[in-house]
């Protein structure tokens, strides 16, 4: 028998976001998550501690990145926003339990 060990190092790319996630902004956001994917940089945390406000194109965003990081063979988790309407919108859609989420970014990338 022959046993083999290794390390292996992930790289994980960070993205923050500040204001509202709504509308407006879902589409740059697809496009940053798009940029890194296309580039090999598929484990990606999104910090969403300083956003203020979310609604439905905002989370589509976060779903669609979720979906291609994973079929890529990595993964997106978000540190929790901070503000009580942003962390509503993620409560009421249940959407607090299809993402892995945390409460800083030390901890999400701890736990990779």
């Amino acid at each position: 028998m022959d046993i083999l060990t290794g390390n292996h190092q992930i790289s994980v790319t960070t993205v923050i976001l500040t204001g509202r996630l709504d509308a407006l902004e879902a589409a740059p956001l697809r496009t940053v998550l798009n940029e890194h994917i296309i580039n090999g940089q598929i484990n990606i945390a999104i910090d969403l501690t300083a956003v203020e406000f979310v609604d439905s194109a905002g989370l589509a965003a976060l779903v669609k990145g979720m979906k291609d990081t994973r079929r890529a063979g990595g993964d997106l988790k978000l540190v929790a926003p901070r503000a009580q309407d942003a962390v509503r919108v993620f409560e009421l859609t249940r959407f607090d339990r299809v993402f892995e989420m945390a409460t800083d970014i030390d901890s999400l990338l701890a736990d990779w």
